[in-house]
């Protein structure tokens, strides 16, 4: 049977699927509006494309390590009601696992990969999800590390990867603690792009209070201020969160170097939410 455009259509209009999946699906069921229907929720497509244009800013970051290789991954819904659901919970660890077993390089690699439990694209699992759960459901971005490897997750909210020299589980843990916590940018100054650097002196030269000092005086205290600002922004010299006195690099004493990290803070760029839930729960209630 000829599937026409104007099936697709109907169908999309339907069961908010995409163009692919709704002529698909009516060829699996010879151009049978009802049986093409149940055929896209039996595989989680159906009402999957509706709810892509909903804002999801919640949901959980995760991470992994296996064998020297890391994972960290943030993975967003519509609510924090769901991001505590157990399901979702458990979702978002297995995709952190997967990751590290077949190391995507992108998130279009990611979601053409094949999920080893039940033989779907991970884009296909994510559509599962989202008819079963009922919101907006999205990989937002992953990330990989490889070497001596430590990872502190806080409630899902902040997410730490750590890659150093050599293993000690407490030394790092510590760090990887102290990096959710005060947020460094990079690891030390030699990793400070120069642009940064250019860039906050001309603020600080910029201001108000310096306007009418001379200009020798004023490069000195700007210098100052910057080098200031770097310092706070370097893992190595922020004052170590367990004890202040020291900084994180005294703390180390050579012990181990950090080579790199990666600090997520769940939605954090993400337009949020500002509907009502009461209110959205009252609007179904009227229709």
């Amino acid at each position: 049977m000829t599937i026409t455009a104007a099936m697709v259509k109907e169908l999309r209009e339907k069961t908010g699927a995409g163009f692919m999946d709704s002529k698909k699906a009516l060829e699996q069921c010879d151009g049978d509006i009802e049986k093409a229907m149940e055929f896209l929720r039996q595989k989680g497509i159906a009402s999957a494309e509706k709810k892509q244009d909903r804002i999801a800013a919640e949901g959980l970051v995760a991470s992994y390590i296996e064998n020297g290789v890391g994972s960290i991954v943030e993975i967003n819904c519509e609510t924090d009601f769901v991001a505590k659901n157990n399901d979702f919970k458990e979702f978002v660890t297995n995709i952190a696992k997967h990751i590290v077993s077949v190391k995507p390089q992108n998130l279009d690699e990611l979601n053409a990969s094949i999920c080893p439990q039940c033989g779907m694209k991970i884009e296909d699992v994510v559509k599962q999800k989202i008819a079963t759960i009922g919101e907006k459901i999205s990989i937002r971005r992953f990330q990989i590390l490889e070497g001596n490897l430590a990872t502190y997750v806080h409630n899902g909210k902040i997410g730490v990867l750590i890659s150093a020299s050599n293993q000690d589980e407490a030394l790092l843990k510590d760090v990887a603690l102290h990096i959710a916590s005060s947020a460094p940018e990079f690891v030390s100054r030699a990793q400070i792009p120069q642009s940064v650097i250019d860039e906050e002196t001309r603020i600080e030269m910029g201001k108000e209070d310096l306007a009418k000092k001379p200009e020798n005086i004023r490069a000195k205290i700007v210098e100052g201020r910057v080098n200031k600002l770097m310092a706070q922004k370097c893992l190595l010299e922020q004052p170590f969160v367990k004890n202040p006195d020291i900084t994180v690099e005294q703390m180390l004493n050579g012990k181990l170097v950090i080579n790199s990290f990666i600090r997520w803070t769940l939605g954090e760029g993400l337009e949020k939410r500002q509907d009502n839930f009461a209110q959205e729960v009252m609007s179904q209630m009227v229709k």
